[in-house]
């Protein structure tokens, strides 16, 4: 799928994405015509998809993670469903990840301060309907976090 010279090409738009695809392609050992056309063509296979932003929300004034771990009643049919639908609509939750097992979904929950922290869980996250179990895992510290791929 992947040759040396994507390898490359991907190697080092992962370690500075900000690089012009001249710079990109000097790093890389290729020509800008070939660079231009192997990032089009890892783009057009969903290689690459896309560039994004990377905002700390620490910096903007939140200093609260918790990870929420949520068993749903599946007695009822549309209890997934109806759990994301409405989980999505909750502006702290950051992320949701489904599972097989146990624990059916993960909430990542994002607030300023315990107080905050409270008033989400309590007016938002208690609300969500189909809850049958839910535990909470208060973040303390990110020990690896890293978007870089083994290419």
């Amino acid at each position: 799928m992947l040759d040396d010279t994507d390898r490359r090409l991907l190697r080092q738009f992962q370690a500075d994405p900000n690089l012009s695809t001249a710079e990109l392609a000097e790093k890389a050992g290729i020509t800008q015509a070939t660079c231009w056309r192997r990032l089009e063509r890892l783009q057009a296979r969903g290689v690459l998809r896309g560039q994004q932003a990377l905002i700390d929300w620490r910096a903007l004034g939140y200093e609260v993670e918790v990870s929420l771990r949520v068993t749903l009643d599946k007695t009822q049919p549309r209890a997934f469903d109806d759990f994301l639908a409405a989980a999505r609509e909750v502006p702290e939750v950051l992320e949701i990840q489904t599972f097989l097992g146990q624990v059916d979904v993960r909430l990542s929950v994002i607030a300023r301060d315990m107080a905050h922290y409270q008033q989400v869980y309590r007016s938002q996250i208690l609300t969500l309907p189909h809850i049958s179990d839910l535990d909470a895992l208060m973040h303390v510290a990110r020990i690896k976090e890293d978007q870089v791929l083994p290419v």
